[in-house]
Parts: structure tokens; sequence; C-alpha cells
């Protein structure tokens, strides 16, 4: 039987404490574990122990004066073993998929020794100890942003990495604003199309469309609520965990349950009510009229989303995530830089 599961960032705050820690013989580091994994958003569940989860942290030191292949060498050969009961050695050592596994031999360890400026770069395509220019921030997928500023520091002697997670905290205003404003245009071109898709008697595309809109609808939300989205698989998750988003969330599921074309529009217009009665609330733009009103001559009920993004009056190409929906272009940082460059040069 396996041992009781524990969250991951307990686990490996154990694991350097008890682990790591006593073996770096008093050089100055930070510790921590960031990054991706389910465990580094406080989502992981037992689920999540079949591979990349278990004891693990970031150890950030100075390598001009610390020899990492070194230091990696003395934890393979001195780490406990286990801690809690979950092996500390990975297999196979090397691979991007590793799983824990017991072993009695030297523990290939994931123990990712390394800088504040070259982590930074690696995950973000840029060193943000600085803060990020407006074309670093676009340019950056929110996913990465929540994985730099979520999970857990152990410890930080130079306070590099805690300066970077405070410049990581949220979007200048400017730019939120911006975010924002190519949100609601999302919203703008696709709003009218639930209705005009099933006026051709194609109800999966209505269905398909008012999926779409609730998608992007809970990522205003958490635009709005200043949490950075996550990718799909934990965006629900996330939305949920918004306070006060019951009425939204509400309104959303009963647009997505619908069978019908008409009470698909109207609750996903009552999203939209409440979100811009949100917006609104923030003072970020000057006010809008939150009401449905008909799109223009037809009968498809809609917010008229175009008007929230006109008062934001930012440019509304936000960013990289905003027009890029595919993970192989999301994970490389410098494809996201050429991409988001070559889209608007002048950001």
């Amino acid at each position: 039987m396996p041992p009781a599961f524990i969250p991951g960032l307990q686990l490996c705050r154990a694991f350097y404490e008890h682990g790591v820690r006593p073996l770096l013989g008093g050089i100055p580091h930070a510790a921590a574990r960031i990054g991706p994994g389910s465990e580094v958003l406080g989502l992981d569940t037992e689920r999540s122990t079949d591979h990349d989860w278990g004891p693990r942290l970031q150890l950030f030191v100075d390598l001009g004066r610390v020899d990492a292949a070194d230091l990696a060498t003395t934890l393979s050969a001195r780490l406990p073993k286990d801690i809690h009961g979950w092996p500390t050695s990975f297999e196979p050592p090397g691979e991007r998929v590793r799983v824990m596994t017991p072993t009695t031999g030297p523990v290939h360890h994931r123990v990712d020794i390394t800088d504040v400026a070259t982590w930074s770069r690696q995950h973000l395509g840029a060193d943000a100890r600085h803060p990020l220019t407006d074309a670093g921030w676009l340019a950056t997928p929110t996913q990465l942003l929540a994985e730099a500023t979520a999970g857990a520091v152990y410890h930080d002697d130079t306070g590099q990495l805690t300066a970077l997670r405070a410049n990581l905290a949220w979007y200048p205003e400017h730019l939120w604003r911006r975010l924002l404003a190519a949100q609601w245009t999302r919203i703008a071109q696709e709003e009218a199309f639930v209705g005009r898709t099933a006026e051709q008697g194609d109800d999966l595309g209505s269905r398909i469309v008012a999926a779409r809109l609730a998608r992007d609808v809970m990522r205003l939300c958490l635009l709005l609520a200043r949490r950075y989205p996550p990718y799909s698989k934990w965006l629900g998750t996330a939305f949920h965990a918004l306070d006060g988003i019951a009425p939204i969330a509400a309104a959303l599921a009963r647009a997505v349950d619908a069978r019908e074309a008409g009470p698909r529009q109207d609750a996903l217009c009552d999203a939209y009510e409440l979100a811009g009665a949100w917006q609104n609330r923030l003072a970020l733009a000057p006010e809008v009229e939150a009401t449905r009103r008909l799109y223009y001559d037809r009968p498809y009920p809609v917010i008229a989303a175009d008007r929230f993004a006109e008062a934001l009056a930012g440019p509304r190409i936000g960013a990289i995530d905003q027009y890029v929906d595919c993970t192989d272009v999301l994970g490389r940082p410098q494809l996201t830089r050429d991409l988001a460059a070559a889209v608007d040069p002048a950001a």
C-alpha cells in the first residue's frame, strides 16, 4: 500500500528541511517548489502521484561559487531514500516524465540546481529579477506566470527569488486593462453566433460556440479577480475558487446545459451582465451599461461586449494565450516571444 497522501507542497517542505538542507553545509541558497506540477497550484490529489509528483525542489545557488554537478552528486549519495514513506528517487533518470521508485543505491533525485536568472530565462524567456517590459509581459503565457508565482518558497538567503515573484505578482495596470479589453473582444467576436448557428438548424454548432464563450467568460473573471488563468485542465477549478463566483458559474452551467438556443443565449447574457457589473465596480474604465440588447436588427440577445473593450481604451490584441491556443507553442518561451513580436511589433 502506498503511504498516506499529503499535499505535495507539504511533502516538498519536509524533503527540504529534513533531507536537503542538512547537506548544504551553509551554502547560501533559495529553495522552492515552483514551476510545472499540479502541486504548485495546490491542486494535486492521490491521482497526481503516478508521475512527476513527489519530493522535489528547485535549489537556487550562486553557480559561480557552487559546482552544481558536485552538489548533485553529494545529494545523490546522501539524501534519505524516502520522506514520509514517499521515495526520493525517480526513474528513469533524465527523462521528461519520471516516477518515484524505491532504491537501495544512489538517489536519482529531482533537486534542480540552478540560479534564479537561469531558471527565469528557461521558464519565462526573460530574467524577471528585473521588471518585465510590456512586450515581455504580453509574450508570457498566463500558465507560466501562475507557475512562477504559486507554489512555495521554503528558504531564500539572497532575496532574489522573492523579488522575482514580487515582480510577477500581477500585470501593471495599463496591461491589465489591455488584457481585459482583449478578452471582451473575444466575446464580442462570437456572442451573436450562438443564435445564428441555431437559426440555421445547427444545434451542435450553437452548443460549441456557447462553450467557447463560457470559457472566455471564465478567463475574463479570473483576470477581473487578478488571477492568472491556468491552462484548460485547471481552468474550471481555478474559476470556481474565486470569491463570489457562484452566480456567474451557475449562469455558465445553464448555458452549456441548455437544449435550446433561447435559454442558452439568455444564460450567457446573465453571465455577461454580472461580469460587466464586476468590471464597473473595479473602476478601471468609464462605466458601461451592463445590460443585454439585441444584436443590431437581428433577434439574438448579446451584451455588445465591444463596448467594454472600447471603454478600457486599450489595444485589442492582448497576451499571447489570448490568440494562441497550442500547448506546443505556449510551452516554448522563445517561440512565444517571436510570435508576439511578429503580431504586435509596437508592444
